[in-house]
């Protein structure tokens, strides 16, 4: 295998752009070689912005160039499951970005079509790459809180969630789009999947939704039983306007462990208007060295042929609960999983 593989980000939006600069400049081994964007401005703006010359409007003209060995999916997650089930009959080796798909057929079929195409497949569950949550999972494993009983995982953005998200059919949610992350953190941190959730959940802050769109919400707690007998928590919310609030607290039988803060530096300004401090603002501060760090992984695990630390399972599991999660909001029951 040649030790310089061309990379090809599908779907040049935010995310898309943070894969794009680490693999333009970042991780060894590898080479940015193209954007796709049906949206032809916002493609050529890419490139330009990138450094880089080519760009496809179609990624399935992109899935044809030899320059390109392996892919980062970044698009709307209902485009998910056929992008990358073309690009692993194209031989292509994938990186796609949380939720993984819309439902876990959609996510078996991936999983078989990378598995029949012998390319890998890697989830962007990117947390699980950040120094304190690997910190944290060392001091679970080393016994320093004794028993884990309890995970509680929040995640709150202070944008207003793009148009195509209020339709639950394209995007399942926040559940998904938002607390994707938090359903992995729990099920990393107490090594079990979920059996039983019971969500609730309402729209509070997006009354521009409400008429078109009367199942969105912007606010959702779920609670959960693990199949470990073991207990989970997770608050997800849009449109905070405060900040980008992203914390876990970890509740053991000696022991507690805290994840996060709500506040970006530790500097503290003192005056006679009272007390200030810098708040998160983005999720692309926060967690930029773990998205690095996720992207060099990606690669290392295509040049050592091993298998990725974030798999496709791992990927259908939380599709696995947000859906249930839906329905639990939808029926106002406990869901067995």
């Amino acid at each position: 295998m040649k030790r310089n593989l061309g990379v090809c980000i599908i779907g040049s939006g935010r995310a898309g752009m943070i894969h794009a600069l680490n693999f333009r400049k970042n991780v060894p081994n590898a080479n940015l070689v193209a954007m796709v964007d049906p949206n032809e401005k916002v493609a050529r703006e890419a490139t330009y912005s990138l450094g880089i010359d080519k760009y496809y409007l179609d990624y399935k003209e992109a899935l044809k160039s030899d320059e390109i060995d392996a892919v980062v999916v970044v698009t709307p997650t209902v485009y998910h499951r056929d992008i990358v089930v073309a690009a692993a009959e194209a031989g292509k080796h994938v990186l796609c970005e949380k939720p993984m798909a819309m439902n876990e057929k959609e996510c078996e079929e991936i999983i078989q079509a990378t598995e029949n195409n012998n390319v890998k497949l890697q989830i962007g569950f990117m947390r699980r790459f950040n120094e304190s949550f690997i910190q944290a999972k060392e001091e679970i494993e080393s016994g320093s809180i004794g028993d884990v009983v309890m995970v509680r995982s929040l995640t709150r953005g202070p944008s207003t969630p793009q148009p195509w998200m209020y339709d639950l059919k394209k995007s399942n949610g926040p559940l998904a789009e938002v607390n994707s992350h938090d359903i992995d953190t729990l099920r990393w941190f107490l090594g079990a999947d979920f059996e039983s959730v019971y969500a609730i959940a309402g729209n509070y802050r997006c009354p521009e939704a409400k008429e078109e769109y009367p199942d969105f919400y912007d606010n959702v707690v779920l609670n959960a039983r693990f199949t470990n007998q073991k207990q989970g928590i997770i608050d997800g919310a849009v449109s905070v306007k405060y900040g980008y609030d992203s914390r876990v607290e970890i509740l053991g039988t000696e022991g507690v462990i805290f994840i996060g803060q709500v506040h970006e530096k530790t500097v503290l300004t003192a005056n006679k208007k009272g007390l200030s401090r810098p708040v998160m603002n983005s999720w692309r501060s926060l967690y930029k060295d773990a998205y690095l760090a996720e992207d060099i992984h990606f690669i290392e695990s295509i040049l050592e042929d091993k298998k990725p630390k974030v798999c496709g399972y791992d990927g259908k599991e939380a599709v696995k609960v947000v859906n249930a999660g839906n329905r639990s909001i939808k029926e106002g029951n406990v869901v067995l999983l």
